[in-house]
């Protein structure tokens, strides 16, 4: 740091900062009519005065020189600040305009209906990939504008997959694509805990407040305690996680007794449906009560327009139409016996490969052959997914431009 002083008594500072954190706090500062030396000052105050063992450390790999104007008050006690905290200047100063950019949303947000999207992904076969749509499109909706568009639009690399989405009419690529910076709560609702374990957080214990006894009414607390923020830049404190807990195996049984069981899981919901524009739910592989619940979730409301919906989440192979069968069988009983209208979203299609051959690209042809619905997406099989689970890190956090990020866009913008 080099300080020299100016004639209003602030000094000058160089500091490092992550080019997309200068990025967005320079656009972030012009949008809310904010001098950026002003902005920097609070996000310094407002981050001394932040938990410690909240703070979430920021990849500040790469970061170049940034220049701002501060008194030597503010000056003195962030570095004070850091030196307590035993953190570089370069970190406290990125954990500083994170927490600023979370707590300034842009005004360009705007939620696009009356009442929450609640998209609920599922497919009762396991293994098809329901955690990696959930998390990608979760990331994908509340995903920065500016930092998308650096990332590229939508785009697939399979030869094959981009002439066959041409010819049935859904768009490979789209360059045009702007990210919609929604508030997203994913909602971890499958007992195995794969969305929660894969964003680096552990399943909230039996003995504890959850969402499984939010359904059964055995408790009367605020559901909000439960909420965990997925912290990162990327998304600007508009991506949450309604974790998995470790008595959700035993929902079925919890609200086998309960009125209107196909209710539970909007009852335990409702409270939190003012803080969002998206509910995504990562169902359970399991035809039962618990999906029940779901499907009725996802329902269309009065005054609704196909916002809302099921998305199935499948594989190009044979034991994948099998589980879409019985599946859609039981949307199908569900709306016959609750008198209700349940949209389909689509379909996506997952780990695609064609190189694994005929069966595998006959399984896609005949996926989209379906027609209602129809496929939204096709996610190739590489390994940036898999990088991102073990890593703990939503995908597009851990990779922005891989393909399956990309894909992950395209799908956003279907079914908005």
């Amino acid at each position: 740091m080099s300080p020299s002083d100016d004639e209003e008594g602030r000094q000058k500072v160089t500091f490092k900062l992550p080019a997309s954190l200068k990025a967005n706090l320079k656009i972030r500062s012009a949008e809310l009519g904010v001098d950026i030396q002003d902005a920097v000052a609070d996000a310094m105050r407002d981050w001394e005065k932040s938990s410690r063992e909240k703070a979430v450390q920021i990849d500040t790999a790469g970061s170049s020189p940034f220049a701002t104007w501060l008194t030597e008050a503010t000056t003195s006690r962030f570095k004070s600040e850091c030196s307590a905290r035993g953190i570089p200047y370069v970190q406290g100063l990125a954990q500083s305009v994170t927490l600023w950019l979370a707590n300034h949303p842009s005004p360009r947000h705007r939620p696009l209906t009356r009442t929450v999207r609640r998209y609920v992904i599922c497919n009762q076969k396991g293994g098809v990939g329901k955690t990696a749509v959930t998390g990608g499109l979760g990331g994908a909706l509340a995903e920065d504008a500016e930092l998308a568009q650096l990332a590229g639009g939508a785009s697939l690399d399979d030869e094959q997959v981009v002439e066959l989405l041409r010819e049935h009419g859904t768009p490979p690529s789209d360059a045009e694509y702007e990210a919609p910076e929604l508030r997203v709560l994913l909602v971890d609702y499958d007992p195995q805990g794969h969305l929660t374990k894969q964003l680096g957080f552990k399943q909230v214990p039996a003995d504890q407040p959850s969402l499984a006894k939010h359904m059964s009414r055995q408790i009367t607390g605020d559901i909000r305690d439960l909420i965990l923020p997925v912290e990162h830049n990327r998304f600007g404190g508009r991506l949450d996680l309604l974790p998995s807990c470790q008595d959700a195996f035993l929902l079925d049984v919890m609200i086998s007794t309960a009125r209107n069981r196909q209710a539970t899981l909007e009852h335990a919901l409702e409270p939190l449906e003012a803080d969002y524009d998206v509910i995504l739910i990562d169902c359970p592989p399991s035809l039962g009560m618990a999906m029940d619940a779901a499907i009725y979730y996802g329902r269309q409301r009065d005054g609704e327009q196909g916002e809302s919906g099921i998305l199935i989440v499948v594989q190009a192979e044979d034991s994948s139409a099998d589980a879409y069968g019985m599946l859609v069988e039981q949307i199908d009983d569900g709306m016959t016996d609750w008198r209700i209208d349940v949209n389909y979203l689509g379909l996506v299609v997952n780990l695609y490969d064609s190189r694994d051959g005929h069966i595998i690209t006959s399984s896609l042809e005949q996926w989209i052959a379906i027609g209602d619905p129809r496929v939204i997406g096709v996610i190739p099989r590489r390994k940036e997914q898999r990088e991102a689970a073990r890593t703990r890190q939503p995908l597009l956090a851990y990779d922005p431009e891989c393909t399956q990020s990309r894909v992950m866009r395209q799908i956003v913008k279907e079914i908005l």
